[in-house]
């Protein structure tokens, strides 16, 4: 038999053992920070594939915040879809706004996306010298806007609609351009457009999914279906006399849905016109060719030029356009979807809407190689 003090020896030794093993084993910062960008890819090439396809054209010093920007979107935008009790959804919503001013703060929580935020941010600021970080404000607008939506509120007016795109999908954009870093009024300005294009496409494309939610599968709060939704702008629908409960009875042969669809289509595809005339302008060393409506939201977020857009030397303009263009890619897939939407005569319950579409990889190559949306 041991005696007390070897016992007691070996246990020390043994729990010394025991200590190093569960520090070597615990993961290093950076380990954990890879395991959060591979959480996030994952979860966009499962939920957003044409985000997960569009990262590879962000530079990559700004790929960690474009990843952990749209892996939150997803989570907020999916509350409401999943969620069907409002104290329930305001107690998610607000764990994204706590945790985003912890991840902006250098404390994030133990949770992959406010870890790479976190990450990108304090990137951001070695990169500057301390001089930008990632706007507090733009992350908690976009809370803020998909909280305002919470239980899948109906827009009510098609400017309201612009305005969700605008605080969520643009914002986005906003973001990700700051953590290039890049300063720009004029692409913030194509960002806009851009992004109200693609948050109103969104809104179409969600519709058959809303209107007709798939069974719980276990991810919906409290195991009960999330209600059936329509979220066309009212003033649309009483424009085409659409009623929602003809929507949710009959589906795509509802009478005057195709022509709300159509018209609400056609703002989305108005913004990427807009944004296409913006380049043209700009090459021809003519500016913008009009005022960024948001300007004043952009100066007081930080931005060190007083130019306004439209005053910008186009030279200039152009160069800061041409370093953040693979920010403004998001018009690619929009575009394509829009078209299809159109093939189909308007009919967004078609199937073949599904999914992103086989081209996108190459169309998207083809539009950053010619810079071109």
């Amino acid at each position: 038999m041991c005696s007390p003090l070897l016992r007691s020896a070996r246990a020390g030794r043994c729990n010394a053992s025991c200590l190093r093993r569960a520090y070597s084993s615990a993961p290093s910062p950076a380990a954990e920070i890879d395991n959060a960008r591979q959480y996030c890819l994952n979860l966009l090439q499962r939920q957003d594939s044409p985000s997960y396809i569009l990262h590879t054209f962000i530079p990559p010093q700004a790929r960690d915040a474009y990843l952990a920007l749209r892996a939150l979107n997803l989570e907020t935008a999916r509350i409401a879809d999943t969620t069907t009790q409002p104290t329930i959804g305001a107690m998610r919503f607000q764990f994204w706004r706590d945790s985003v001013t912890a991840a902006l703060a250098g404390t994030p929580p133990k949770h992959p996306i406010p870890l790479l935020l976190a990450a990108a941010n304090t990137s951001l600021q070695q990169r500057t010298g301390g001089r930008s970080r990632l706007s507090r404000a733009w992350l908690h607008r976009i809370i803020a806007e998909r909280e305002k939506y919470l239980g899948n509120r109906p827009y009510p007016t098609l400017s309201a609609l612009e305005t969700y795109a605008e605080n969520t999908y643009s914002t986005l954009s906003y973001l990700t351009l700051s953590s290039l870093p890049l300063s720009s009024l004029t692409a913030d300005h194509l960002a806009s457009h851009i992004g109200k294009a693609t948050g109103i496409a969104a809104v179409l494309r969600s519709l058959p999914l809303l209107a007709f939610p798939p069974p719980p599968s276990g991810g919906t709060a409290q195991g009960s279906a999330p209600h059936p939704a329509v979220l066309l702008p009212l003033d649309i629908m009483a424009a085409h006399n659409v009623q929602e409960e003809t929507i949710l009875r009959t589906g795509p042969s509802a009478p005057g849905l195709r022509d709300a669809v159509f018209e609400v289509a056609t703002r989305a595809n108005d913004h990427l016109i807009t944004a296409r005339e913006m380049l043209r302008s700009l090459r021809a060393g003519q500016g913008a060719g009009h005022a960024f409506e948001h300007e004043g939201d952009a100066q007081r977020a930080g931005y060190d030029e007083v130019q306004s857009a439209t005053d910008a030397p186009s030279g200039k303009a152009l160069r800061e356009v041409e370093a953040g263009f693979g920010v403004l890619m998001g018009a690619v897939p929009t575009r394509m979807w829009l078209e299809r939407l159109e093939a189909v005569d308007f009919d967004v319950f078609d199937g073949r809407l599904r999914g992103p579409g086989w081209r996108l990889p190459w169309e998207a190559w083809w539009a950053f190689r010619r810079r071109k949306i």
